[in-house]
C-alpha cells in the first residue's frame, strides 16, 4: 500500500511541477510541443510493452481485446461529453476554449490520468514491481498539460494560488488512482486484470491520436516526430531493463 502512494504520488507530481513552471516564464509551443512529443512516444511504448502485452501474458487477446475496445469508446464519449457539458473543444487543445476552460481541463486531466495510475498500482500489487517505461510515460505526458493548462488558466485571469490547489487537487486524485488499482487488483481475477490493462490502453491510444500527437506537430512541427521517436526507445529500453 505504500508503495502504490509513493509511486503513485511521484507520477502525478509533475501535474502540479507542469503548473509551478508556467509561472517562471512563458514557455514557446515549440519546446511545449517536444515534450508533448516526447511523452507521446513514451506512452506509446509504454501501451505496448506495459498494458497490452501485460494484458494478453496473464489472460490472453480475448479479455485484453475487450477492455481495449471499451476503454477506446469511453475515453471518446467522455472526452464528447466534457466537451458539451464545458462548451469547449474536443481534446486537450479544445478545452482552453470557453468560459469553463479551467473545469473542463481539469476533467480532462482526471480523464487522461485515471487509466495509467491505475495500472501502476496493479502492476505494484500483482508483485511486478514498477513498469518504469510507464511511471516515465505518465510524468513525462503530464507536464505539458498542467504546463500549457496552467499558463492558458492564467492568461485568462485566474490567480495563481486558485490554478495551484486545481492541479495540487487534480494530481492528488490521480495519485489515489494508484491506490485503488493497487486494491482492486487483490479482488480481480487475471481476466478481469486483462481487461483493466486494454482499457487503459485503448483509452490512452484514443487521446494519443485525439489530441496529443496532433498538437505536438502542431507546436513543434516536423521534429515532433523525431523526438516522438527518441520518447519510444526511451520508454522501451526502460521497460526491456525494468
Amino acid at each position: 500500500m505504500g508503495a502504490s502512494i509513493g509511486w503513485g504520488a511521484l507520477a502525478a507530481s509533475s501535474l502540479v511541477i507542469g503548473a509551478v513552471l508556467s509561472f517562471a516564464r512563458r514557455w514557446p509551443e515549440r519546446q511545449v510541443g517536444y515534450v508533448l512529443a516526447f511523452g507521446a512516444g513514451a506512452l506509446i511504448s509504454a501501451v505496448s510493452f506495459e498494458l497490452a502485452a501485460e494484458g494478453i501474458a496473464i489472460s490472453g487477446a480475448a479479455y485484453t481485446g475487450l477492455g481495449l475496445a471499451v476503454g477506446a469508446v469511453a475515453y471518446y464519449l467522455l472526452d464528447g461529453l466534457i466537451s458539451r457539458r464545458m462548451a469547449t473543444g474536443r481534446g486537450r487543445r479544445g478545452r482552453t476554449e470557453g468560459s469553463g476552460s479551467g473545469t473542463a481541463l481539469a476533467l480532462g486531466a482526471f480523464l487522461d490520468g485515471i487509466p495509467e495510475q491505475l495500472v501502476l498500482g496493479i502492476g505494484i500489487a500483482g508483485g511486478a514491481g514498477v513498469g518504469v517505461s510507464l511511471l516515465v510515460a505518465i510524468f513525462v505526458s503530464n507536464l505539458p498539460e498542467s504546463l500549457g493548462s496552467a499558463s492558458d488558466m492564467h492568461e485568462a485571469g485566474r490567480s495563481r494560488q486558485a490554478i495551484l490547489r486545481l492541479w495540487m487537487l487534480v494530481a492528488t486524485i490521480c495519485a489515489l488512482g494508484t491506490v485503488v488499482g493497487y486494491l482492486t487488483a487483490d479482488a480481480v481475477s487475471a481476466d478481469a486484470r486483462a481487461a483493466i490493462d486494454g482499457f487503459a490502453a485503448g483509452a490512452l491510444l484514443v487521446m494519443l491520436i485525439d489530441s496529443m500527437i496532433p498538437d505536438a506537430r502542431r507546436d513543434a512541427g516536423r521534429g515532433a516526430g523525431l523526438v516522438t521517436v527518441l520518447g519510444f526507445a526511451v520508454a522501451a529500453g526502460l521497460s526491456s531493463t525494468s
